[in-house]
Order: structure tokens, then sequence, then C-alpha cells
């Protein structure tokens, strides 16, 4: 594949899942965003459970997957831990589809696969997203990408404290760290896209 394949599996991810999201959200108007997990968009009683989970999870996973490929390949770096970062918060997205929270029954085998895909699925964002900008580093191209990559970063951990700082509204803070989770592996897509293949 070129680089422009693998690019557009990064780009299209974050705008499946955001279009997603706010087709299944504006469906259930008792959903709120400032106390709702996004999770419960696809919990094992939710209306859309299949549809969420499926288009807002599975396939956006699997995308990042694909997309690690593309981007390990074009920055060339000497270190697979970067890699293996991305790779597996994709596959970890994946599982947290597969299995739907039960938001009723928190010790249910299903709602632990979940959390675990969940919280997989952020720390190995956060491995990759550590450790390659020191491989940015050594690239003319790919080095002018590190500052914004390291600020989206920081983001998605300043708002993850989010609930414990704002306790009646937990969940917008949710809403902020995905969005800057999925402007990381846009913002990097989209300048893969525009990469030349040598």
């Amino acid at each position: 594949m070129k680089y422009r394949q693998f690019a557009l599996m990064g780009i299209f991810a974050p705008l499946l899942f955001w279009a997603t999201y706010l087709f299944i959200s504006l469906k259930r108007p008792e959903y709120s965003f400032l106390t709702k997990a996004v999770s419960e968009l696809g919990s094992v009683d939710a209306p859309h459970q299949w549809f969420w989970n499926m288009l807002g999870y599975i396939i956006p996973g699997i995308l990042i997957t694909i997309f690690s490929f593309g981007l390990h390949r074009s920055i060339s770096g000497d270190s697979k831990l970067s890699f293996l970062g991305l790779l597996l918060s994709g596959l970890f997205m994946t599982l947290s589809g597969i299995f739907p929270g039960d938001f009723n029954d928190r010790q249910s085998l299903t709602m632990l696969l979940h959390t675990v895909g969940s919280f997989g699925s952020y720390i190995f964002f956060l491995i990759a997203a550590f450790t390659y900008p020191r491989q940015m580093r050594k690239s003319a191209y790919w080095k002018s990408a590190v500052a914004p990559t390291v600020v989206f970063t920081w983001m998605t951990i300043v708002f993850g404290a989010w609930p414990f700082l704002f306790p009646s509204i937990p969940a917008f803070g949710q809403r902020i760290v995905f969005f800057f989770y999925f402007l990381w592996i846009f913002f990097l897509a989209w300048r893969l896209f525009k990469k030349q293949n040598p």
C-alpha cells in the first residue's frame, strides 16, 4: 500500500467515529454528553448498541491499526515501541466495541473486557504518543509535527482529570480526551497523506 492509502485509514477513523457519535446521540434525547459516558451509546441495553459499537469502536479501531503500519513505515524509526503502541491502541479500541459495557453490572465479564479495551487503547496511545517524537525529530519532514502532537497528547492527560475536578459533569472531559486523541491521529494521517512515497 502507498502512504496515501494508509493515511486515508487514519483520516477516516476520526470522521467515522464523530459522525456515528453525532448520529446516535441525536437519536437519544435522554442521552447527555455532560453526564453519560461515550460507551453508554453501545452499552448492553442501548437501543442501537451494535450500530455504535461497529461504527464507533470496531471499525475505527481497525482503521487505526492499519494506519499504524503506514505511519511507522514513513517515519522509519529504529524503535518498534511507537508502532506497537499505536497498533495496540487500535486493537484495544476494537476490543472495547466487541464487548459492550454493562453499566448496570460493572463486575460482569463483558464490562470488564470493555474496560480493558478502553483503558488499554488509551495507555497504548500514550506509549505511541510519547515515543514517536524522538523518531520524528530525526526526519526533516516529520520534525515539524512534534510540537502539535505533543500538545494534543498532553491535552488528553489534562482533560482526563476532568471528572475529579467537575464531578457533576464528568463526561464532558471524556469528549475532549476523545477529541484530542483523534486529532492526534487525524493530524499525523493528514501529514502522511501529503508525503510522497520514496
